[in-house]
């Protein structure tokens, strides 16, 4: 025991290390523009005064820009750091990388309730190694928190509901789980699905007097109604300020069978590697077949259907890869179960070591390739345009960016501005022709926008609309250039 406990923490080290190469890295990867939004959050806090209740984003032109967020608590967090330590990407990534470190006792704990210390190390590495949550816990963005969160709220709610006494509405575990729940959807909404295994165990402790039971009442009151209560504030300051944006509007959507056949082909590589999935799918069914193993994973298999309909309901929400991160505790868990049923039939105990060490080094490899593509620099030209606005320009210059919807400009030219194109503020996608990109552009620089930035992604719109070329070059003159960005200052607008 003491041994495989020693093992347990040489994984959870050797995964909270991974997660800290390239922790100072800028916002520049394929999800910049998420992160650069939190960052912008965190910086107008530090910079506008601390005002909790009303984040605020750089692309809202010469206007505030409060929006609707999820509870801002990461942000400000980080702005309280820059107070001591100043602004560094490090700050607010790391805030990810310590959630996950705390997910790791809560989370094989759990497991080993379910599958034994042998299963639950298993679950701890594929836990660890999945390629979503190492890129998810080392990123500025709510996610990991929120699922930690979940996960402590999840053991400490299982460990109320199996007491042997019956359990009491003043235990430090029902008051831990209900805080821990809470915090979790306040932070990020679609976290709500840990209801499922929550319910799971109710169910399974009470039946059906669960819905008489008034400690479970008061749980579901602690845990909702801070949600309930910022959300409904969120809303309200997306309705009433410019540019009226709640984040993850719209995400609620069916789509086309298409569109979630390429998140299916997504899991297998991205979220968990080839082989994590394939000892999940067997786990699913060797888990099921033990009925002492099945009872106590029950919540797991209801926290997966739980998911299966998120991705289905929330469809368009779920374009982004982060939406889908419970899935990686959820199918770690019944991979390690898979795993532990191979390595059981497996008498010799050398085959069985250096089959343990194959598993772990292909994990690691396959882990590896998934995320070299995330780490590359796919939105360095705006980095490096928004370090040159930074030298160039006045710190009250409103820039029209052609950005893609990438915010990563406006937040390290440390400048406000608007999206082109853009519709009340929010981006609105590429120009169907070029008398729609100077109808934009006009009406940016009527509000007050006197610099253009194309970055080498969207410098493509002067040559295919020849039109808006010639109103560029008629109405600006270009003030700094290379091959990853070009910078025009805009002339004003004739009165």
């Amino acid at each position: 025991m003491r041994r495989r406990s020693h093992i347990a923490i040489v994984v959870s080290i050797a995964a909270i290390g991974v997660r800290l190469i390239a922790i100072n890295q800028p916002f520049i990867g394929d999800w910049s523009w998420r992160q650069s939004d939190v960052a912008a959050i965190a910086r107008n806090y530090l910079l506008g005064g601390f005002h909790f209740a009303r984040p605020q984003i750089d692309w809202a032109g010469d206007q505030p820009g409060y929006v609707g967020t999820e509870f801002p608590i990461l942000p400000f967090v980080a702005a309280l750091c820059y107070k001591a330590v100043g602004v560094h990407e490090w700050v607010g990534r790391v805030q990810g990388v310590i959630f996950f470190a705390v997910s790791l006792p809560f989370f094989f704990l759990l497991v080993r309730e379910i599958l034994g210390v042998r299963g639950a190390i298993w679950a701890l590495v594929f836990y660890g190694v999945a390629p979503l949550g190492v890129m998810t816990s080392r990123c500025f963005i709510p996610d990991t928190p929120s699922l930690t969160l979940s996960i402590v709220g999840l053991y400490f709610f299982a460990r109320w509901i199996e007491s042997e006494s019956e359990p009491r509405s003043g235990s430090a575990e029902f008051f831990l789980a209900a805080i821990a729940i809470s915090l979790s959807i306040l932070i990020k909404l679609p976290s709500a699905i840990i209801g499922a295994p929550l319910a799971c165990l109710s169910f399974q402790r009470f039946n059906v007097s669960a819905f008489r039971n008034l400690r479970l009442w008061l749980f579901a009151a602690i845990a909702l109604l801070p949600a309930a209560i910022w959300y409904w504030h969120a809303y309200q300051i997306s309705l009433n300020f410019y540019p009226y944006h709640f984040f993850g509007a719209g995400g609620v959507k069916i789509m086309p069978f298409a569109w979630y056949w390429r998140i299916a082909k997504e899991i297998p590589m991205l979220v968990l590697t080839p082989i994590c999935f394939g000892l999940f799918v067997i786990g699913l069914f060797t888990t099921w077949r033990n009925e002492q193993q099945r009872h106590r994973a029950q919540p797991f298999y209801w926290w997966l259907a739980a998911m299966i309909l998120f991705v289905i309901v929330v469809g368009y929400g779920n374009r982004h890869p982060w939406y889908r991160l419970p899935l990686v505790p959820i199918a770690a868990v019944f991979a390690g179960s898979g795993c532990e049923l191979i390595a059981a039939r497996i008498r010799n105990l050398a085959l069985r070591v250096v089959g343990s060490i194959v598993v772990v080094a292909s994990l690691v490899f396959l882990s590896f390739a998934s995320l070299r593509g995330l780490y590359k620099p796919a939105t360095a030209s705006l980095w490096e345009a928004g370090l040159t606005l930074k030298k160039i320009t006045s710190p009250d210059a409103l820039i029209a960016a052609a950005d893609n919807g990438d915010p990563t400009v406006f937040y390290y030219g440390e400048r406000k501005g608007w999206h082109l194109l853009q519709k009340n503020g929010i981006y609105y996608g590429d120009p169907a022709d070029g008398e729609s990109a100077i109808s934009n552009l006009r009406e940016l620089r009527e509000k007050g926008a006197n610099y253009l930035v194309l970055s080498s992604n969207t410098m493509w719109l002067l040559d295919l609309y020849p039109d808006f070329r010639e109103y560029v070059q008629a109405n600006s003159t270009l003030i700094s250039a290379t091959s990853q960005f070009e910078i025009y200052r805009l002339n004003p607008i004739s009165k």
